[in-house]
């Protein structure tokens, strides 16, 4: 479809909406002196009245007092800092507004007054206004389309239209941080924001930079739309449908830092649907005719798979069906183990709760002697068996224990027993041992590289693919940047001393293996940096770069 004119763009963004659930309305007609007021000023972000029926509606067992409290809470500024004002709002959406509860004895106790009902999205007010006009120090902003959910500002939409040169979507990213800059306090609330030309459509957070605002090609994490095609209804299905927005914003949202500034990041389109294509596969394995083996999701590399890792922990923890549970998160290396332990630390918000590191076997054991819940981290090695052992002890029975290894593809995780010949026993790949220490826990594997067609091993353990991201499409959405290679070859060249030398190293080590282990041994041998490595060969491959 082509547009003439942003209003166009407007209209047909606002019909989309209201297919979804939203009641659209103009701003200058809620504004003060309005037809239908809704605002006391052209100040206000918040549609008050609705905030309070809403705040009325799924707390009516509450007192009125701490529902008027939550009330002031939520108009009233706490923190100059926009991301950290943005932060403690996001808390108060997804848990509820902290407050005291005094009961007609007298006591005290503390409870939380719920914003949003996540569960029932048609119990929530969501309301589109075009032309929001927001006034501060003598001036005024007007953003097309504000996204409104129970009388809170959550979504803002820029649009541009494509029959003008110099209205681009990096001109409706620029208008954002005007407003941002402007208009804060319409911010405060906010949990996506999205700019679009009618053709071309992104998605982005608070804190995003141009290129962190991000396609969202899918509605309902099947059908892949095309670039370019349908953008903007893709977007405003795919995000905005209230169904998608609330889990967005409860199970989808992390801060952090970048550069020591404080940021919000959102998860992408692949994210999203592949965590929910996981969980229902979590719930399914874990049930109690289930077959352990939740699948292998496959995101390629440097497209955010600590973070899909994160938001799946996050959502399992809190999934009633799982029954709060234990969840290990098994690396093959320390270095790995740390990184991946820095990221779940970061979003302990998320978790509600705090990740720990099993440092030996008996921490291990300690940590998983618990009756529910936990994150822990741990290293494959962990499950090694002693020297002359053949089963690790059983650590827990518990079904809702959910594994999830990082780069599961990779070969540790054998099943099959093979006989060595110089000690006389059968050695075990690592997936025994873990089936012997968790033997009703449920597997899943993230992986950053495909799985060969001949890994049973792989397939063995966790089971078939739950989502593919591969590199193709991660370089068409931008999410990583394409990878160029041109072949070169560069002759190796040793001085003959230097051959001598290694032929000499070479023979002692042979010495007294059968032909076929010093043909194997040689081979090896023949790929040693000081092939690579010396010196004119070097400088050459320097020159040419």
């Amino acid at each position: 479809m082509s547009f003439l004119s942003e209003n166009e763009i407007e209209d047909w963004a606002c019909d989309i909406l209201r297919e979804c659930g939203y009641t659209i309305v103009w701003g200058p007609d809620i504004a003060p002196g309005g037809k239908k007021p809704e605002r006391a000023s052209l100040s206000d972000v918040i549609l008050e009245k609705r905030l309070r029926a809403a705040i009325d509606r799924l707390n009516p067992h509450h007192p009125q007092a701490s529902r008027d409290e939550a009330l002031l809470a939520l108009i009233r500024e706490d923190t100059p800092d926009h991301v950290d004002e943005n932060r403690r709002l996001h808390d108060y959406l997804v848990n509820g507004v902290p407050v005291d509860i005094v009961r007609e004895d007298g006591t005290q106790s503390g409870d939380r007054i719920r914003l949003l009902d996540f569960e029932n999205p048609e119990n929530n007010d969501f309301l589109v206004v075009r032309q929001f006009v927001i006034e501060k120090d003598e001036a005024n902003r007007r953003p097309d389309l504000v996204l409104f959910v129970n009388g809170m500002p959550l979504g803002v939409v820029e649009l541009k239209s494509p029959s003008s040169e110099n209205a681009t979507l990096d001109s409706a990213w620029n208008q954002f941080q005007t407003y941002r800059s402007l208009i804060p306090s319409l911010f405060r609330f906010n949990e996506a924001l999205m700019i679009s030309d009618g053709r071309e459509a992104r998605i982005g957070s608070l804190t995003a930079d141009r290129d962190r605002f991000m396609p969202w090609r899918t509605i309902n994490g099947e059908d892949l739309i095309a670039k370019n095609h349908e953008e903007m209804e893709t977007v405003l299905r795919g995000v905005f449908t209230p169904h998608w927005f609330l889990g967005l914003i409860r199970d989808f949202v992390l801060f952090g830092e970048k550069n020591g500034s404080p940021i919000k990041i959102l998860a992408g389109y692949h994210q999203f649907h592949a965590c929910r294509k996981a969980v229902a596969q979590t719930v399914r394995s874990s049930a109690p005719d289930g077959d352990r083996k939740v699948g292998v999701v496959w995101h390629t590399q440097g497209s955010g798979k600590s973070l899909l890792m994160t938001f799946y922990a996050g959502v399992i923890a809190r999934h009633p069906e799982m029954e709060n549970p234990t969840i290990i998160v098994l690396t093959d290396r320390n270095d790995l183990d740390d990184q991946l332990f820095a990221t779940f630390s970061g979003a302990q918000a998320l978790l509600r709760q705090t990740p720990e590191q099993a440092d030996s076997r008996e921490d291990l054991q300690k940590l998983l002697r618990r009756t529910s819940g936990g994150v822990i981290f741990t290293t494959l090695q962990k499950f090694q068996p002693e020297d002359g052992e053949t089963s690790l002890p059983m650590l827990t029975d518990r079904r809702n224990v959910v594994v999830m290894a990082d780069e599961a593809h990779r070969s540790q995780y054998g099943l099959e027993a093979k006989f060595n010949p110089k000690t006389g026993k059968m050695t075990y790949g690592f997936a025994k041992y873990l089936r012997d220490a968790l033997p009703n826990a449920s597997f899943i594997g993230f992986t950053g590289t495909p799985i060969e067609n001949a890994d049973v091993n792989t397939r063995g353990i966790f089971g078939e693919y739950i989502d593919i991201y591969d590199i193709a499409q991660a370089v068409e959405d931008g999410a990583t940047v394409p990878i160029y290679y041109e072949s070169r070859l560069v002759r190796i060249e040793l001085d003959e001393d230097l051959k001598e030398e290694l032929d000499d190293e070479l023979a002692d080590i042979v010495e007294g293996l059968s032909e076929n282990e010093e043909h194997k041994l040689s081979q090896k041998y023949s790929r040693v940096e000081a092939l690579v490595g010396s010196e004119p060969r070097l400088r050459r491959i320097a020159e040419d770069l």
